[in-house]
């Protein structure tokens, strides 16, 4: 029992330590996030999981936040917790109470998803006004050149009376 005690506040303290960060650049790797993080402490390991459903086309802004338990597959279980369980008949009390617990959390499933889904919309409606608002300005910064490169510029400051400096 006071192993698993232990373990437990070993485990908790390991959460207090963790930091987890999101969005992160694909060019960012386990140096880079070492030198940052050196300077506050000493970084025992970093540890990187992939997101497939993340678009790599869209830059965000890193979110840093503390680890939570939860965030932990090698969680171990709270010392002194038992789980209880038992099969309901249709004409137990708790039987309704269970019914709609389940409904609950389908329903919950559905709303989940349906937000990721919503989400990964938004982003792909963000990405495509990156793109045009990209396009629009290259384009703008060609126009400039050609008008640069063509003399253009210089017949009109002539006309106007104006300096221009060729640089």
């Amino acid at each position: 029992m006071e192993a698993s005690e232990a373990q437990y506040a070993e485990f908790e303290e390991k959460v207090k330590r963790t930091i987890y960060l999101d969005n992160l650049s694909p060019q960012v790797n386990e140096l880079i996030v070492r030198q940052a993080f050196d300077q506050f402490g000493t970084v025992k390991s970093v540890q990187f999981i992939p997101n497939y459903l993340e678009s790599k086309n869209i830059p965000q802004p890193v979110r840093a936040r503390k680890a939570k338990m939860e965030m932990f597959d090698d969680r171990p279980v709270k010392p002194g917790r038992t789980i209880q369980f038992r099969w309901l008949e249709p004409n137990d009390p708790d039987f309704e109470v269970a019914k709609e617990l389940k409904e609950l959390a389908r329903i919950h499933a559905l709303e989940a998803e349906y937000v990721l889904k919503k989400q990964l919309e938004d982003e792909e409606k963000l990405e495509e006004q990156h793109q045009e608002a990209l396009k629009a300005t290259h384009k703008k910064y060609k126009m400039v050149q050609s008008v640069i490169a063509d003399g253009t510029t210089r017949q009109l400051a002539r006309g106007y009376h104006l300096r221009v400096a060729d640089d």
